[in-house]
């Protein structure tokens, strides 16, 4: 056995320049293949952690999806909105330990627009146990002051003390501004990967402030209120879109979700955001078979080159194994010197797949979190890695048995009697 790996290195660095090439394709498979799986449970791991922290997500009672589809990630409208007195309500539970409320409805420029309160930069936690950062300027502390998300900034070109209009209703094109009240950007917050960076943030308030003169959802005609007079009005909220609720103890999650869904005074809706991220992402678990599909594949064409080289290298060593056979190997060392080199071609390409890819995975992390707000992990490989590095071998051992059959099936004779 050792005879004949030793002869199988030899041959292979006799025929170093193909051996390389097949190196190199399966290598691209292998880091293509667990770069795949690892981009997946990290944007898997990101989906899920795009709201962290919080217990409870409170709103209107519709379903989980659409209340985290609307709340978390600004899609879509909630069907009916909460009053402020069931808000009252829920933040004076003795297990609630903080709250924080949002108001949809605006937007501006195709960017959806958020009202809450400071509690959002206090508690709000994405990426685990990530907190909310500024690059520039700071939260909001005037009425008319906006904090706006990383993509908001780039696309518009926006910075700090930029005048912002913020248009009624939804829509990247607003048939109806609140032009008379301009906002002034005092903060623009870091990128996080996640819906905050397309949103325009401002306060409760000013979003009172903004429908003074509108009613049912147009302006009144003649009426335009001094922006001191507002400034001195009441502007609570009658009413928000959806609360998030975080609890003194996780063991009081499931009490007070059953006591806000049986609340009496309005039909009221607690989803845990885990649980609804997880049937969320349990829709698009095509687009994940779809990425699994290609990896493999992309991994049995690296295969299918080795076979192809040992294929051709077959026919063109009829006289090397011609004159192993004359000089004592039998039709069985003949086999296992072509399985041990392509064994030895899907180690050598596992190997070099791994360290590519974690050689990638340094170069482009900080990109990638600065970038896209998608911070992955480099640890070491896991049983899934190392089960998939092992099928991949296992598959380079099943390749090379093909052209190993061909080539113990030829006879001394037929190598002796090949002209060239």
């Amino acid at each position: 056995m050792k005879a004949i790996l030793s002869l199988a290195f030899r041959s292979l660095a006799a025929r170093r320049a193909t051996a390389a090439l097949a190196v190199f394709s399966i290598a691209v498979s292998v880091a293509l293949l667990l770069g795949v799986e690892k981009l997946r449970m990290e944007a898997r791991a990101s989906f899920a952690n795009t709201i962290s922290g919080t217990d409870l997500i409170v709103g209107a009672r519709s379903g989980p999806i659409p209340l985290l589809l609307y709340s978390v990630f600004r899609i879509g409208n909630a069907t009916n909105n909460i009053s402020w007195d069931s808000y009252r309500t829920i933040a004076q539970n003795p297990n609630v330990a903080w709250t924080i409320p949002i108001s949809l409805g605006d937007s501006h420029r195709g960017f959806r627009v958020l009202g809450t309160t400071g509690s959002y930069f206090d508690h709000y936690r994405y990426a685990r146990t990530r907190t909310l950062s500024f690059v520039s300027g700071k939260r909001f502390d005037d009425l008319f002051d906006a904090v706006i998300g990383a993509d908001v900034a780039r696309e518009l070109g926006y910075r700090v003390g930029d005048a912002v209009v913020i248009d009624h209703g939804v829509g990247r094109i607003g048939f109806a501004s609140h032009d008379d009240k301009p906002f002034r950007i005092s903060g623009i917050l870091a990128k996080t990967g996640t819906p905050i960076d397309r949103t325009v943030h401002v306060s409760l308030a000013a979003i009172e402030a903004i429908h003074v003169d509108w009613r049912g959802g147009s302006r009144k005609r003649g009426h335009q209120t001094a922006t001191d007079v507002i400034r001195a009005m009441d502007l609570t909220p009658k009413a928000i879109t959806a609360v998030l609720v975080g609890l003194k103890s996780k063991f009081a999650t499931f009490s007070v979700q059953r006591e806000v869904n049986e609340y009496r005074g309005e039909p009221l809706l607690a989803i845990l955001p885990g649980v609804a991220l997880q049937e969320l992402w349990n829709l698009m678990g095509t687009a994940e078979t779809a990425l699994s599909v290609i990896s493999v594949a992309v991994v049995a064409t690296g295969l299918m080159s080795m076979l192809t080289m040992l294929l051709a290298g077959v026919n063109e060593r009829r006289r090397e194994m011609a004159v192993l056979r004359s000089v004592g190997a039998r039709p069985s060392h003949v086999f296992g010197l072509l399985i041990a080199e392509a064994t030895a071609l899907a180690l050598c390409g596992a190997a070099a797949g791994f360290a590519l890819l974690y050689g990638l995975m340094f170069a482009v992390r900080g990109v990638l979190d600065a970038k896209f707000g998608l911070l992955i992990e480099i640890a070491l490989p896991d049983t899934d890695d190392l089960i998939r590095l092992g099928l991949v071998v296992a598959g380079g051992l099943v390749a090379g048995t093909i052209p190993a059959v061909l080539a113990y099936r030829r006879s001394l004779a037929d190598g002796m009697n090949i002209r060239f």
